[in-house]
């Protein structure tokens, strides 16, 4: 039993990097189960991006969101800067590359599906765009996202006020991310957040002019429906649309299904799961303060933790100690 513990918990850890051996699938077949090979996860997002239809990613900021996002059937995460930053109570411009490569590690650990992560402004040069390639991809890490502002990122980006680097500059950035990256299947998306400054125009010129340089995607965010409809017809390369709820800029949020039809290949959820979180736990730590009890159905709350615990995956665990540490035989 210990030989095949010992063998089933590489197995996960290779699994997660799409190495999986059948040669370690030994064991009680309850538990270790011999299974087909995984593909990488990089190569099973790059088949997304050829096949037909549109990507659904919601983010995820944590392994926990991820882990739900997989279970009610999502193919693709991405882990979002906005999201993850709120998550630790820091605007998303003061996130570190080690902050996101952890957090990486920890959600691409806890699913089994593909993650694209937002790379910031690569932090910093072409030279840390580099390692921040390297770093997200040894983490587990099928996409990164990488945009044209300039580093250190500002907090008033979250307010429309963006700062920008030359086309010319992101362009050496995103051929350096392309050297970087070790498996040719790991994805590269270039952002512009040129269109709230600088116009359509511009930010349709640099987003082909990224295609053009190399990303295997592009994204930017249209202002209004009209340049939302516009912009997968004007740019050359598969599109990655955000729809960001709440947002106070006045940015459009569709269907998928609208979006799916506009021509985009890919779409992202920003900041539902975070807000959504945000809004249930501060509702009901005000019931707890003002009434001194939670208020909750205890049946209804009976099963949503039963689903909790078989979403963490809480039985496997009983199931081995009852083999281990608590088998009294």
């Amino acid at each position: 039993m210990c030989d095949a513990f010992l063998a089933s918990t590489r197995l996960r850890k290779l699994g997660a990097e799409g190495e999986r051996r059948d040669d370690l699938a030994q064991g009680d077949p309850e538990y270790f189960p011999r299974r087909p090979p995984l593909k990488r996860m990089t190569t099973v997002f790059r088949e997304m991006l050829q096949a037909p239809g549109v990507i659904h990613a919601p983010i995820a900021y944590d392994p926990l969101s991820a882990r739900i996002a997989e279970s009610v059937g999502f193919r693709c995460l991405d882990i979002g800067g906005y999201a993850l930053g709120a998550s630790s109570c820091v605007p998303e411009p003061l996130l570190s590359l080690e902050e996101v490569v952890m957090a990486t590690r920890r959600i691409t650990a806890a699913v089994s599906i593909p993650v694209m992560v937002d790379g910031g402004a690569g932090y910093g040069d072409p030279l840390h765009v580099i390692r921040t390639v390297r770093e997200l991809e040894r983490a587990g890490a099928a996409a990164v996202h990488i945009e044209d502002q300039v580093y250190p990122k500002r907090a008033h980006y979250h307010k429309g006020v963006e700062h920008l680097i030359s086309g010319d500059e992101m362009c050496k950035k995103i051929h350096y991310a392309l050297r970087a990256r070790r498996d040719p299947d790991f994805i590269i998306a270039a952002r512009t957040d040129a269109l709230r400054t600088d116009g359509f125009g511009e930010a349709v010129r640099r987003a082909n002019l990224y295609a053009k340089a190399g990303a295997d995607m592009v994204m930017l965010f249209p202002n209004t429906v009209e340049e939302a409809r516009k912009a997968p017809v004007a740019v050359s390369a598969p599109m990655i649309f955000v729809n960001s709820e709440g947002n106070r800029l006045g940015r459009p949020i569709f269907p998928i299904g609208d979006l799916e039809a506009m021509g985009y290949k890919m779409v992202n959820d920003a900041i539902s799961a975070i807000t959504t979180m945000f809004k249930s736990v501060k509702d009901l730590f005000v019931r707890l303060k003002e009434t001194g009890c939670t208020g909750m159905d205890q049946n209804v709350f009976t099963q949503v933790r039963k689903e909790l615990e078989d979403t963490i995956g809480l039985e496997e665990y009983y199931r081995i100690e009852e083999q281990t540490v608590e088998n009294r035989e």
